[in-house]
Protein backbone atom coordinates (compact mmCIF):
# COMPACT_ATOMS: atom_id res chain seq x y z
CA UNK A 1 0.00 0.00 0.00
CA UNK A 2 2.65 2.42 1.00
CA UNK A 3 4.86 1.80 -2.24
CA UNK A 4 1.75 2.14 -4.39
CA UNK A 5 0.95 5.44 -2.70
CA UNK A 6 4.46 6.97 -3.23
CA UNK A 7 4.62 6.08 -6.82
CA UNK A 8 1.06 7.70 -7.52
CA UNK A 9 1.09 11.21 -9.57
CA UNK A 10 1.04 14.16 -7.26
CA UNK A 11 -2.59 15.60 -7.71
CA UNK A 12 -3.14 18.96 -9.96
CA UNK A 13 -2.87 22.07 -8.84
CA UNK A 14 -5.57 24.33 -8.56
CA UNK A 15 -6.33 26.48 -11.37
CA UNK A 16 -4.45 29.79 -11.18
CA UNK A 17 -6.65 33.17 -11.01
CA UNK A 18 -4.28 35.94 -12.26
CA UNK A 19 -6.72 38.70 -11.05
CA UNK A 20 -6.35 37.80 -7.41
CA UNK A 21 -3.30 38.21 -5.23
CA UNK A 22 -3.11 36.71 -1.99
CA UNK A 23 -2.97 38.44 0.49
CA UNK A 24 0.75 38.84 1.97
CA UNK A 25 0.01 37.72 5.87
CA UNK A 26 -1.49 34.21 4.40
CA UNK A 27 -4.80 33.45 3.06
CA UNK A 28 -6.41 32.40 6.58
CA UNK A 29 -10.18 33.80 6.87
CA UNK A 30 -9.31 36.40 3.98
CA UNK A 31 -9.15 33.60 1.53
CA UNK A 32 -11.81 31.56 2.64
CA UNK A 33 -14.58 34.60 3.01
CA UNK A 34 -15.53 36.28 0.13
CA UNK A 35 -14.22 39.85 -0.76
CA UNK A 36 -16.73 42.85 1.02
CA UNK A 37 -17.95 45.32 -1.20
CA UNK A 38 -16.23 48.29 -0.64
CA UNK A 39 -16.74 50.70 2.38
CA UNK A 40 -18.76 47.23 4.56
CA UNK A 41 -17.46 46.98 7.36
CA UNK A 42 -15.97 49.64 8.24
CA UNK A 43 -16.46 52.58 10.79
CA UNK A 44 -18.45 55.71 8.96
CA UNK A 45 -18.48 58.59 10.90
CA UNK A 46 -21.96 60.67 9.70
CA UNK A 47 -21.30 64.20 8.49
CA UNK A 48 -22.59 66.57 10.78
CA UNK A 49 -22.64 70.62 9.46
CA UNK A 50 -22.50 72.23 12.53
CA UNK A 51 -23.54 75.84 10.77
CA UNK A 52 -26.59 74.18 9.90
CA UNK A 53 -28.18 72.49 13.68
CA UNK A 54 -31.99 72.38 14.58
CA UNK A 55 -33.09 75.36 16.77
CA UNK A 56 -33.33 74.23 20.43
CA UNK A 57 -36.03 74.00 22.85
CA UNK A 58 -36.21 77.83 24.70
CA UNK A 59 -34.50 77.94 27.51
CA UNK A 60 -37.00 77.70 30.24
CA UNK A 61 -38.72 74.43 28.56
CA UNK A 62 -35.59 72.38 28.38
CA UNK A 63 -37.12 70.12 31.36
CA UNK A 64 -41.18 70.09 29.36
CA UNK A 65 -40.63 66.35 29.31
CA UNK A 66 -39.70 65.43 32.89
CA UNK A 67 -42.20 67.93 34.51
CA UNK A 68 -44.87 66.38 32.12
CA UNK A 69 -44.60 63.42 33.82
CA UNK A 70 -43.44 64.28 37.77
CA UNK A 71 -45.26 67.62 37.79
CA UNK A 72 -48.99 66.92 36.11
CA UNK A 73 -51.69 69.05 37.01
CA UNK A 74 -53.40 67.77 39.82
CA UNK A 75 -56.12 69.00 41.97
CA UNK A 76 -58.32 67.81 44.78
CA UNK A 77 -61.87 68.65 44.81
CA UNK A 78 -64.52 68.83 42.02
CA UNK A 79 -63.88 70.86 39.12
CA UNK A 80 -65.71 71.99 35.82
CA UNK A 81 -65.02 73.76 32.79
CA UNK A 82 -67.55 74.73 29.77
CA UNK A 83 -66.36 76.33 26.92
CA UNK A 84 -68.87 77.80 24.38
CA UNK A 85 -67.38 79.24 20.80
CA UNK A 86 -69.17 82.50 19.63
CA UNK A 87 -67.30 82.07 16.25
CA UNK A 88 -63.63 80.65 15.20
CA UNK A 89 -61.36 83.36 17.09
CA UNK A 90 -63.56 83.96 19.68
CA UNK A 91 -64.29 81.43 22.51
CA UNK A 92 -65.88 81.78 25.73
CA UNK A 93 -64.93 79.67 28.77
CA UNK A 94 -66.75 79.19 32.04
CA UNK A 95 -65.03 76.91 35.25
CA UNK A 96 -66.21 76.35 38.53
CA UNK A 97 -64.02 75.04 41.15
CA UNK A 98 -64.25 73.19 44.91
CA UNK A 99 -61.62 72.06 46.69
CA UNK A 100 -58.41 72.34 48.73
CA UNK A 101 -55.43 75.21 48.30
CA UNK A 102 -52.00 74.18 49.18
CA UNK A 103 -50.53 77.15 51.82
CA UNK A 104 -46.45 76.61 52.14
CA UNK A 105 -45.78 76.73 55.73
CA UNK A 106 -42.64 77.42 58.18
CA UNK A 107 -42.72 73.70 59.20
CA UNK A 108 -42.32 70.77 56.58
CA UNK A 109 -46.04 70.18 56.39
CA UNK A 110 -48.61 71.89 53.79
CA UNK A 111 -51.94 73.71 55.04
CA UNK A 112 -55.00 72.58 52.73
CA UNK A 113 -57.61 75.64 53.14
CA UNK A 114 -60.75 74.86 51.69
CA UNK A 115 -61.80 77.40 48.88
CA UNK A 116 -64.30 77.65 46.14
CA UNK A 117 -64.65 79.58 43.04
CA UNK A 118 -66.22 80.48 39.88
CA UNK A 119 -63.68 81.68 36.77
CA UNK A 120 -65.26 83.64 33.73
CA UNK A 121 -63.10 83.46 30.93
CA UNK A 122 -62.71 85.36 27.42
CA UNK A 123 -60.45 84.00 24.37
CA UNK A 124 -59.43 85.93 20.91
CA UNK A 125 -57.16 83.09 18.90
CA UNK A 126 -55.39 84.27 15.50
CA UNK A 127 -52.60 83.14 13.81
CA UNK A 128 -50.66 85.95 15.23
CA UNK A 129 -52.26 87.37 17.80
CA UNK A 130 -53.81 85.17 21.22
CA UNK A 131 -55.39 87.00 23.92
CA UNK A 132 -56.55 84.88 26.81
CA UNK A 133 -58.78 86.63 30.07
CA UNK A 134 -59.82 85.27 33.11
CA UNK A 135 -61.86 87.41 36.02
CA UNK A 136 -62.40 85.40 39.52
CA UNK A 137 -65.22 86.26 42.10
CA UNK A 138 -62.28 86.99 44.70
CA UNK A 139 -61.62 89.86 42.06
CA UNK A 140 -57.94 88.73 40.64
CA UNK A 141 -58.00 89.37 36.62
CA UNK A 142 -55.21 87.19 35.11
CA UNK A 143 -54.28 88.44 31.76
CA UNK A 144 -51.92 86.70 28.64
CA UNK A 145 -50.98 87.96 25.35
CA UNK A 146 -49.10 86.30 22.70
CA UNK A 147 -48.07 88.36 19.37
CA UNK A 148 -45.88 87.38 17.01
CA UNK A 149 -44.42 90.14 16.19
CA UNK A 150 -42.05 88.99 13.03
CA UNK A 151 -41.46 85.73 11.94
CA UNK A 152 -38.92 85.03 14.60
CA UNK A 153 -39.74 87.35 16.89
CA UNK A 154 -42.76 86.82 19.70
CA UNK A 155 -43.86 89.46 22.79
CA UNK A 156 -45.56 87.69 25.78
CA UNK A 157 -47.35 89.31 27.96
CA UNK A 158 -48.59 87.68 31.59
CA UNK A 159 -50.06 89.61 34.04
CA UNK A 160 -52.02 89.60 37.45
CA UNK A 161 -54.13 91.68 38.72
CA UNK A 162 -55.74 91.98 42.20
CA UNK A 163 -57.11 93.87 44.90
CA UNK A 164 -54.51 93.51 47.82
CA UNK A 165 -51.64 95.71 47.43
CA UNK A 166 -48.50 94.92 46.54
CA UNK A 167 -49.56 91.02 44.74
CA UNK A 168 -49.95 92.06 41.45
CA UNK A 169 -47.77 91.06 38.77
CA UNK A 170 -47.13 92.00 35.44
CA UNK A 171 -44.30 90.43 32.99
CA UNK A 172 -43.22 91.09 29.31
CA UNK A 173 -41.24 88.25 27.31
CA UNK A 174 -39.07 88.98 24.26
CA UNK A 175 -38.32 85.83 22.51
CA UNK A 176 -36.55 85.50 19.00
CA UNK A 177 -35.95 82.58 17.44
CA UNK A 178 -32.57 82.16 15.13
CA UNK A 179 -31.77 78.96 12.99
CA UNK A 180 -29.88 77.41 15.70
CA UNK A 181 -29.99 79.57 19.00
CA UNK A 182 -32.99 81.28 20.47
CA UNK A 183 -32.24 84.18 22.87
CA UNK A 184 -35.00 85.74 25.16
CA UNK A 185 -35.38 89.61 27.49
CA UNK A 186 -37.48 89.82 29.87
CA UNK A 187 -39.35 92.84 32.14
CA UNK A 188 -41.34 92.73 35.29
CA UNK A 189 -42.59 95.01 38.36
CA UNK A 190 -40.50 95.13 41.31
CA UNK A 191 -37.72 96.20 38.71
CA UNK A 192 -37.28 92.90 37.34
CA UNK A 193 -35.20 92.65 34.50
CA UNK A 194 -33.81 89.03 33.19
CA UNK A 195 -32.35 87.53 29.70
CA UNK A 196 -31.36 84.16 28.50
CA UNK A 197 -29.89 82.32 25.78
CA UNK A 198 -29.32 78.90 24.55
CA UNK A 199 -27.49 77.65 21.83
CA UNK A 200 -27.47 74.40 20.02
CA UNK A 201 -23.48 72.34 20.11
CA UNK A 202 -23.95 69.53 18.26
CA UNK A 203 -27.59 67.88 16.73
CA UNK A 204 -28.09 65.98 20.33
CA UNK A 205 -26.60 68.62 22.70
CA UNK A 206 -27.84 72.24 23.13
CA UNK A 207 -26.41 74.94 25.91
CA UNK A 208 -27.64 78.01 27.43
CA UNK A 209 -27.22 80.51 30.44
CA UNK A 210 -29.69 83.38 31.98
CA UNK A 211 -29.25 86.24 34.30
CA UNK A 212 -31.47 88.63 36.00
CA UNK A 213 -31.88 91.51 38.26
CA UNK A 214 -33.98 92.11 41.21
CA UNK A 215 -34.32 96.04 41.56
CA UNK A 216 -36.18 96.26 45.11
CA UNK A 217 -34.28 93.30 46.41
CA UNK A 218 -31.07 93.94 45.02
CA UNK A 219 -30.26 90.68 43.73
CA UNK A 220 -28.91 89.17 41.11
CA UNK A 221 -27.80 85.86 40.05
CA UNK A 222 -26.82 83.76 36.75
CA UNK A 223 -27.64 80.09 35.73
CA UNK A 224 -25.98 77.60 33.43
CA UNK A 225 -28.38 74.85 31.93
CA UNK A 226 -27.74 72.04 29.00
CA UNK A 227 -29.83 69.69 27.40
CA UNK A 228 -28.72 66.18 25.83
CA UNK A 229 -31.99 64.36 23.73
CA UNK A 230 -31.93 61.45 21.41
CA UNK A 231 -34.75 59.80 19.81
CA UNK A 232 -34.59 57.33 23.41
CA UNK A 233 -33.85 59.99 26.29
CA UNK A 234 -33.59 63.31 27.22
CA UNK A 235 -31.22 64.59 30.33
CA UNK A 236 -30.86 68.32 31.24
CA UNK A 237 -28.31 70.08 34.32
CA UNK A 238 -29.20 73.26 35.80
CA UNK A 239 -26.85 75.14 37.60
CA UNK A 240 -27.28 78.37 39.09
CA UNK A 241 -25.22 81.23 41.35
CA UNK A 242 -28.15 80.68 43.86
CA UNK A 243 -27.15 77.71 44.95
CA UNK A 244 -29.46 75.68 43.22
CA UNK A 245 -28.51 72.45 41.31
CA UNK A 246 -31.06 70.04 39.28
CA UNK A 247 -31.06 67.33 36.90
CA UNK A 248 -33.73 65.28 35.02
CA UNK A 249 -33.56 62.77 32.69
CA UNK A 250 -36.15 61.02 30.86
CA UNK A 251 -35.87 57.12 29.09
CA UNK A 252 -38.50 56.10 26.61
CA UNK A 253 -38.74 52.33 27.37
CA UNK A 254 -41.50 51.53 24.47
CA UNK A 255 -43.96 53.66 22.01
CA UNK A 256 -46.12 53.78 24.80
CA UNK A 257 -44.61 54.07 27.95
CA UNK A 258 -41.23 56.85 29.54
CA UNK A 259 -39.86 57.07 32.42
CA UNK A 260 -38.51 60.27 34.43
CA UNK A 261 -36.58 61.39 37.17
CA UNK A 262 -35.34 64.57 38.39
CA UNK A 263 -32.90 65.39 41.75
CA UNK A 264 -32.67 68.92 42.83
CA UNK A 265 -30.35 70.41 45.23
CA UNK A 266 -30.79 73.54 47.44
CA UNK A 267 -26.95 74.77 48.89
CA UNK A 268 -28.06 77.38 50.68
CA UNK A 269 -31.06 75.68 52.81
CA UNK A 270 -29.64 72.28 52.19
CA UNK A 271 -32.59 70.71 50.91
CA UNK A 272 -32.02 67.23 48.60
CA UNK A 273 -35.21 66.84 46.68
CA UNK A 274 -36.11 63.82 44.10
CA UNK A 275 -38.59 61.92 42.58
CA UNK A 276 -39.51 59.27 39.76
CA UNK A 277 -42.23 58.60 37.69
CA UNK A 278 -43.63 57.47 34.86
CA UNK A 279 -45.98 58.32 31.26
CA UNK A 280 -48.21 55.57 29.78
CA UNK A 281 -49.62 56.76 26.71
CA UNK A 282 -52.85 54.52 25.47
CA UNK A 283 -54.52 54.70 22.44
Amino acid sequence: MGSVASAAAPPPPPPAQPHMAAPPYGAGLTGVLSPKPDGEGKKTEENVDYLNLSCPVPFEEIQREALMSLKPELFEGLRLDFTKGLNQKFPLSHSVFMGFLEVLSQSTETIKVPTAHYEFGANFIDPRLILVGRVMTDGRLNARVKCDLTDDLTLKVNAQLTHEPHYSQGMFNFDYKGTDYRAQFQIGNNAFYGANYIQSVTPNLSMGTEIFWLGHQRKSGIGFASRYNSDKMVGTLQVASTGIVALSYVQKVSEKVSLASDFMYNHMSRNVTSSFGYDYMHA
